[in-house]
């Protein structure tokens, strides 16, 4: 992690989320319904099929979890159909607005409470503690503080818990394949390259990337249990924004174990499990 975002207003990244929800393009059905929901999730699992491993839903059965930065819900009903009990925390307030829904239409509504909080003031909107997992996926490297998001996090949890967060890799397949897209070599400029292009939508304001030891620091008062990379998108992507699964001609030919290998080095996603230090 080498530029920072630390001057972008709170109120800048919270309107970006605003426009367009992460994932609510994933489904046709009417937006709001059952179907709509359950395709969104089919589509991000499929796409992501390391989330669920990475998440392991039903180890949560009966526990506490925070859920920083929930986007729509669909990671947060995984959670509460699987028995646990969630705060869902998130700074968009039309995320919060599908996020509820879904939690509604697929009857755990009772389990979850959502909040609409800035991930760096966690504790002044979240009563209670001793979270028995905080579970943030992709979200903490949006905020301009992210130190701050960690810090709320760690007084957040129980002595005993868990910290499972997803973070972008700063080297991976898709920073070579995003300068590849833009004409430029320049190394120099990998943190505007990919802080324009990281998501679907362009001009994200805030995109950290990060090194394993980048993760060390930031993840201070932390002891890491284990870190490593995942996901390297292989889908054409024309074809994937008509909710098509053609194979992108690079990888045509790649087995599942030789993309598996790729991913340890070039994934995009970094996944950290962490415990409190003692």
């Amino acid at each position: 992690m080498s530029t920072t975002f630390e001057h972008v207003s709170i109120d800048t990244v919270r309107a970006f989320w605003d426009r367009r929800p992460c994932n609510v393009r994933h489904s046709r059905a009417a937006r709001g319904s059952l179907e709509y929901f359950e395709q969104v999730a089919a589509r991000r699992y499929f796409v992501e099929p390391h989330i669920p491993r990475f998440a392991e839903f039903s180890r949560w059965d009966g526990a506490r979890v925070l859920e920083v930065g929930c986007g729509i819900g669909t990671d947060t009903v995984q959670f509460a159909k699987a028995g646990a009990t969630v705060t869902a925390v998130d700074l968009s307030p039309e995320s919060l607005a599908l996020a509820r829904e879904h939690a509604r239409v697929c009857g755990v509504a009772d389990r979850v409470t959502f909040i609409q909080a800035n991930s760096e003031e966690l504790t002044r909107h979240v009563s209670g503690g001793d979270f028995d997992l905080a579970y943030s996926f992709g979200v903490v490297h949006h905020t301009p503080r992210p130190d701050r998001a960690v810090a709320e996090i760690r007084q957040l949890l129980a002595p005993q818990g868990e910290l499972r967060l997803m973070v972008y890799s700063r080297v991976s397949y898709k920073l070579f394949w995003l300068m590849h897209e833009q004409g430029t070599w320049d190394l120099g400029r990998i943190d505007e390259v990919i802080a324009r292009h990281s998501e679907a939508q362009t001009g994200c304001p805030v995109t950290y990337t990060y090194t394993f030891d980048d993760m060390t620091t930031l993840l201070a008062g932390f002891e890491v249990v284990d870190i490593r990379k995942a996901h390297i998108f292989t889908w054409d992507v024309d074809a994937y924004v008509r909710y098509e699964y053609v194979k992108d001609p690079a990888w045509a030919n790649v087995s599942d174990a030789e993309l598996a290998a790729l991913e340890k080095e070039l994934g995009w996603h970094t996944l950290v499990r962490a415990r409190l230090s003692t």
